[in-house]
């Protein structure tokens, strides 16, 4: 495509940016004059991607062309329009997805209602609720099929449908890769739970009630009729859990229609919301406005502030790390420590705070949050986002209905961001901490050490009053970390012994390598890095050292002196390899460290990867 092409494409996306700026609802009517005014000429045609396929006098675009027949479309259907990959995450075992074989027509009509070609391709599906080891350790894989099928088919713009935890990094980082035009459509949070006239959250609850069981508060019958009520719908976990922080955080990058992430799943605003998301990727296309226009720096610290603002899970920085690194941006933990020193926690959310994502949607969404967060200065408002051409005219009327789930600037939750980055020599390239979620006597604190070498382990005999666990101990797990996990499972919120719990601790200090649920809670310090399983220093506690937390300073110290620590290094072995063979083992050989992110080298690297030759 000529500079001059490119041109007159940007100054015609900009026109009909500017006509959408004066709409008010943007989540009912974003994208309404899609297609008005748009070129269909031949020559528009010849400048789109898929023309290589489809436009040349050649033998392979005649066995193209043919194949097209072969599926059923006539030439008037799809010749010199802009094709548009629909990635699709549903499956039969994704709960958080069942609906989006239905949000895929929608997406569908909108693209043909802008005149474009949609093309519904089914990728890897993510289920958070039943894949082991941990999706987590599958993350990559689907950033590299997101970014591979959108290099090799004849793809003009995609439409990115996803939302249980590890789908929406996977395939905004495939598509940062890629680098086409692309809209993120949410899958969206499920309805509230419902259990004997109180409130439900998913995740946040069933570890409450679990714990209930395990303290023999509750029982079996209890527990059955928790199972019924606890998820009701479709949709992702309604708490603020790392679903509804990473589809947050997608819509503060700017890659999802207005207001967005918190729509409930069943809600029919959602299925308007994919048809409208239809109808802009090809606006888009014709605009030639990529991916990587709106994934800028000032796009990345504007969703770090979102996720401290939410009260958002701490996998957001594994993710948005790893995110930032496919749009070579550097982006690292100190700028998350940074802005959490002056970013107020707003929105009053479990299981940070009281409601629950439907609750959210109704008191103005995310809109009305950032409307906030840009009249305090922590946004960068005059930034493109795929829907408008500022962040400022994007967030223009949005309004709060109701300041006790998003509260004001002067009224906030906690007066700094929900999470920490703490440092030391048990944690020289750091660990995070999910304060907000924690007993305040805990965010200082020292005790004892009691190390568990692996969860099974830990499973095992974490009930054995002959441990000697106490209310201050320091509860320590290894080797569950990105290459010890295996995929750094979410077992950071390790369980507090059964005698503690029937004496009414609720709490403790507890210390990994791992991850944990966005949904969970409690003074857990997560992604302890380096790993043990590569030799940090985490592999050489030992139970009955003292551990020192100070939230404060941001420190974690492990309190032997540096003598004796070198001489248990000295004796300390490296694990085998786990796997022979397989991705596992394409895994291991190139996965990085949590505060890098935990992708594979050879994706987040610099260089040039070339376009397909289609002819």
């Amino acid at each position: 495509m000529s500079g001059q092409g490119r041109e007159q494409g940007r100054e015609q996306g900009r026109e009909q940016g500017r006509e959408r700026n004066t709409v008010k609802d943007p989540v009912q009517d974003a994208g309404k004059d899609a297609g008005k005014d748009t070129p269909r000429n031949a020559a528009d045609g010849r400048r789109l991607r898929s023309h290589q396929w489809y436009g040349s006098e050649g033998v392979r675009s005649f066995s193209h062309r043919a194949r097209t027949r072969q599926l059923g479309y006539l030439p008037e259907e799809h010749l010199g329009k802009p094709v548009i990959a629909i990635l699709n995450t549903w499956s039969d075992i994704n709960p958080c997805h069942q609906h989006l074989r239905e949000r895929a027509e929608a997406v569908k009509r909108g693209v043909w209602q802008a005149g474009g070609f949609p093309l519904e391709f089914p990728v890897a599906t993510l289920s958070e609720t039943f894949q082991k080891p941990t999706p987590m350790l599958y993350r990559n894989l689907l950033s590299m099929e997101t970014e591979e099928v959108l290099r090799s088919y004849p793809v003009d713009g995609a439409v990115l449908m996803g939302g249980c935890d590890k789908t929406t990094p996977a395939l905004l980082m495939g598509a940062a890769s890629a680098d086409l035009p692309a809209v993120f459509v949410p899958a969206g949070p499920m309805l509230r739970g419902h259990w004997r006239g109180e409130t439900l959250g998913s995740g946040t609850d069933m570890w409450k009630y679990w714990d209930q069981k395990r303290a023999g508060r509750i029982g079996d019958r209890e527990l059955a009729e928790l199972e019924c009520g606890l998820a009701r719908s479709a949709g992702t976990c309604m708490t603020m859990g790392t679903a509804s922080t990473m589809t947050s955080a997608a819509e503060a990058l700017g890659v999802t229609m207005p207001g967005a992430a918190a729509i409930p799943a069943v809600d029919s605003a959602h299925s308007r919301m994919a048809a409208a998301a239809g109808r802009r990727v090809v606006e888009l296309v014709h605009a030639d406005a990529r991916i990587s226009r709106f994934l800028t720096r000032e796009a990345y610290e504007d969703a770090i502030a979102t996720v401290l603002a939410l009260g958002g899970s701490t996998n957001a920085v594994i993710h948005l790390i790893a995110m930032a690194g496919r749009s070579r941006v550097p982006l690292g933990l100190d700028d998350f420590d940074r802005l959490a020193r002056t970013v107020p926690v707003l929105a009053d959310v479990r299981p940070g705070g009281r409601y629950l994502m439907e609750d959210f949607y109704y008191a103005g969404g995310l809109p009305g949050l950032l409307a906030r967060l840009g009249e305090a200065g922590h946004l960068h408002l005059e930034r493109p986002t795929v829907a408008h051409d500022t962040l400022r005219e994007q967030l223009a009327g949005a309004l709060v209905h109701d300041e006790e789930v998003i509260r004001p600037l002067d009224k906030p939750v906690a007066g700094q961001g929900g999470l920490a980055v703490l440092r030391g020599n048990l944690a020289p390239d750091g660990a995070v901490i999910k304060h907000i979620s924690a007993e305040p006597r805990l965010l200082t604190h020292t005790g004892p050490a009691v190390v568990f070498d692996d969860y099974r382990t830990m499973q095992a005999t974490i009930n054995d009053p002959a441990l000697g666990v106490t209310a201050d101990s320091v509860l320590v797990l290894r080797g569950a970390g990105p290459l010890g996990g295996p995929g750094m499972p979410e077992y950071g919120m390790l369980p507090i012994p059964d005698y503690l719990l029937k004496e009414g601790v609720t709490d403790m200090v507890r210390l990994s390598d791992a991850r944990m649920s966005g949904t969970s809670y409690g003074a857990c310090v997560l992604h302890i890095a380096p790993e043990s399983h590569v030799g940090g220093p985490l592999a050489l506690v030992r139970t009955g050292d003292l551990i020192t937390l100070d939230v404060e300073a941001r420190t974690l110290r492990l309190e032997v002196d540096d003598a004796e620590l070198a001489r248990r290094r000295a004796e300390w072995q490296a694990p085998p390899p786990r796997y022979g063979r397989g991705f596992g083992a394409l895994y291991q050989e190139h996965i990085t460290q949590a505060d890098t992110g935990c992708d594979f080298a050879f994706l987040s690297r610099e260089g040039e990867v070339p376009e397909p030759y289609a002819g």
